[in-house]
């Protein structure tokens, strides 16, 4: 649809940035905090840095706050660090860790700003994978419960919007790069099993925010890829439905619906595939209705027929930022992605479409009209300081003033959007490219290799958008 008119925003409309605890906060020694797989699987990421140090926010929060402040942020999406809190077995919480966040809520509260906190993004204590096999047994049930119960109760008093588990549908997708898969030669079937513990964590998680905290709110967080047909042939048109089934939308209707779709299980039965279901599973399901969904969304993809006696391929996604290195996957009879000519593409191979947030804006408001809070989108780059210290990251802006620009023609659309939180306001560790991939309104000034001094220092993208937000989305600087 045309609009005459320019988008206007909500008056309330929560504008920010976000973060994940593993990939920002760094002090993974200190103050008692566990050790978590992440932690490990990051130690094997050379050439890029672990996350011993990532950004320092640790020791760094209250000057990160107060940059936010001086953005003009009403909200700020974080997670917090599941071995910070439970960093053993105990059953007895870390005070350190507790503290912590007290410290960051307060902090962001106190400045006015929104926290929305995440409360699973990939960092699971070691020694729950040691006691249930990570998310294979459903121990993990308990002491996830355990988790969010201790975080409802310490934080809930201050935070009012909670997300459960960040991408579950993307672990389950990338389970071998993002190590939820630990045993691959059972994972066609396996993932399924850990995919059903998963949605019970999630209820939970729904449950005891509904039960303990006073007006709280709480959703999920799926990646979302929206996908277009390469061509109108029917068989590019069904190639796409499949794509989306296979990577998100299996997942949404589950959260939306609380129950398993027909396409999933029709799916499970022609493979022999039992996600062991339990008695009881559902009656958990039935209770944990979301508010509203989290989207993390920063590109799109395009689909084709894939023939069945087509070859195989995985997906590998591009390590070093040079263009060219991903490869597309190709699953024989139900889909293939290829390129699109309509788009151009980062160094990482990643599309730059920004109507594809108003598409899936549009479209998750069709199939379940639930409010959405935009809690990861943005534009990874290579960069360092200029001769004169700065960052003139032009690209960023455009990439930024488009994709908000479709926010809010998604509004006037008549789809509810709550706020606006890209990825990120700091630099910090790209899932699987370092520091070497910025994403951050603000520099940090260290690379994979040398800590430098890691100051902050504000791009030009900090400026550019900081004048929008402090004028509800107005001020585009054209």
């Amino acid at each position: 649809m045309y609009h005459k008119e320019k988008p206007q925003f909500p008056k309330n409309f929560l504008w920010g940035a976000s973060s994940a605890a593993w990939q920002v906060e760094g002090a993974t020694n200190e103050d008692g905090r566990g050790v978590s797989l992440i932690d490990l699987n990051s130690q094997k990421k050379k050439p890029f840095a672990d996350n011993s140090i990532a950004s320092d926010h640790y020791h760094h929060y209250k000057e990160d706050v107060a940059l936010m402040k001086e953005c003009g942020f009403t909200s700020y999406r974080f997670s917090i660090a599941w071995p910070r809190i439970y960093p053993d077995d105990s059953g007895i919480p870390n005070k350190k860790g507790i503290e912590f966040y007290n410290n960051l809520i307060n902090e962001l509260v106190n400045n006015g700003i929104e926290p929305i906190v995440t409360l699973y993004h990939y960092d699971m204590p070691q020694w729950v994978d040691e006691k249930f096999d990570g998310w294979y047994g459903r121990g993990i049930i308990d002491a996830f419960d355990q988790y969010v119960r201790t975080c409802f109760k310490e934080f809930g008093d201050r935070v009012k919007y909670w997300l459960s588990i960040n991408e579950q549908n993307m672990q389950i997708f990338y389970g071998h790069w993002l190590g939820t898969c630990k045993h691959p030669e059972t994972w066609e079937k396996d993932q399924w099993k850990v995919n059903h513990i998963m949605n019970l964590c999630h209820a939970k998680a729904v449950i005891a925010c509904h039960e303990m905290v006073k007006d709280g709110k709480i959703g999920p967080v799926p990646g979302m890829v929206p996908i277009y047909s390469q061509t109108g042939n029917p068989m590019d048109q069904i190639a796409r439905l499949n794509a989306e089934e296979f990577t998100e939308k299996i997942w949404n209707d589950f959260y939306a619906h609380r129950k398993y779709s027909n396409f999933i299980k029709q799916y499970w039965k022609e493979h022999d595939i039992d996600p062991d279901i339990r008695e009881g599973d559902q009656e958990i399901f039935n209770q944990a209705k979301i508010d509203f969904f989290g989207i993390n969304c920063y590109r799109s993809n395009t689909a084709a027929e894939a023939k069945i006696d087509e070859p195989a391929q995985d997906y590998e996604l591009n390590k070093y930022g040079i263009k060219g290195q991903l490869k597309f996957p190709v699953v024989p009879g139900v889909y293939k992605l290829v390129y699109n000519d309509y788009v151009q593409y980062t160094d990482w191979d990643w599309e730059i479409d920004p109507v594809a947030m108003r598409y899936v804006l549009r479209n998750m408001w069709d199939l379940y009209q639930l409010p959405m809070i935009i809690t990861e989108n943005g534009y990874g780059a290579h960069e360092d300081l200029d001769e004169n210290g700065q960052i003139n990251d032009i690209e960023r802006i455009n990439f930024l003033r488009d994709q908000i620009y479709q926010v809010g023609l998604a509004i006037q659309d008549g789809v509810e959007v709550l706020g606006y939180n890209p990825w990120s306001f700091t630099d910090l560790l790209s899932t699987g490219n370092g520091m070497a991939k910025r994403y951050g309104l603000v520099f940090i000034n260290r690379t994979d290799d040398d800590l430098r001094d890691l100051a902050r220092i504000k791009k030009a993208s900090f400026y550019w958008y900081s004048k929008l937000i402090k004028s509800n989305g107005q001020d585009w600087g054209e």
